[in-house]
């Protein structure tokens, strides 16, 4: 594990995964930090170099009291990747980290190579209910609430994948968990989207709050040069309940960018 120290001395750790001259970047969403890649990374391939950052508020990464914005997040992976000294690399982004990463491609278009989304929040953002609002921002410390939510999401969890991601939940600050959450349903960057150059995979799932049809209009049309996959099956998290062929997709996708 690394640690980078951010222009506001916020500590963001990153894991690094394989070795070799290419760079993808795993950028998770929200009430998860990189662990939710874990079941992923195995399947992937080992001559490219997987950097897996924690986000600031999970994982072993600093947790301050407030600055939670998708820019901050953004402007925290760009950290990471400057410490490490790469240039041109790919960005792999989950959920809330589908937004993240689709800002770092529209700021930064020369040096992203390759951008895939995962059942990606769009850069609109994505207003809820009031009843799910109030149990979504306010699920931190509460085993029952993300465990409602995570049953809500998935669609093909096993037993041990609920227990490891509660777990993860579980180590999130509330600070994280809220303003995060107000972030990713505000989004607010979608006038920038038409600057993302870098050819785009969409993967689409059967997520019941992200389905095929939206994320074909929310997603994949505002962004030139992106295309849509539907894997049939899982739910809103496909690197932790079909780890095999989502990194399939990936390598197929990514190889030779």
């Amino acid at each position: 594990m690394g640690v980078c120290v951010t222009d506001d001395q916020v500590q963001v750790a990153y894991k690094l995964f394989g070795q070799g001259e290419r760079y993808v970047v795993l950028v998770h969403g929200w009430m998860v930090s990189g662990e939710v890649f874990s079941s992923l990374l195995p399947y992937l391939r080992t001559e490219v170099t997987w950097i897996v950052p924690d986000l600031r508020g999970t994982g072993d990464s600093d947790k301050p009291k407030s600055g939670y914005t998708l820019a901050r997040h953004a402007k925290d992976v760009m950290s990471v990747v400057d410490h490490l000294g790469v240039g041109n690399f790919a960005l792999v982004g989950h959920s809330m980290g589908g937004q993240i990463a689709q800002q770092i491609a529209a700021t930064h278009s020369t040096r992203v190579n390759a951008l895939a989304l995962l059942n990606s929040v769009p850069a609109s953002g994505i207003p809820l209910p009031e009843e799910a609002t109030q149990l979504f921002r306010h699920s931190a410390g509460s085993k029952e609430s993300q465990t409602a939510i995570l049953n809500m999401a998935c669609k093909t969890l096993t037993d041990e994948a609920l227990a490891s991601l509660l777990a993860d939940a579980g180590s999130i600050s509330g600070a994280c968990i809220e303003e995060n959450f107000d972030a990713w349903t505000a989004g607010g960057f979608a006038d920038i989207i038409g600057n993302i150059h870098a050819p785009t995979l969409v993967l689409a799932t059967d997520d019941p709050f992200l389905p095929p049809d939206f994320l074909t209009q929310a997603v994949v049309d505002p962004i030139p040069n992106a295309s849509l996959v539907h894997l049939p099956g899982p739910g809103h998290y496909p690197q932790v309940e079909a780890p095999a062929q989502t990194a399939a997709i990936l390598d197929a996708f990514l190889i030779g960018r």
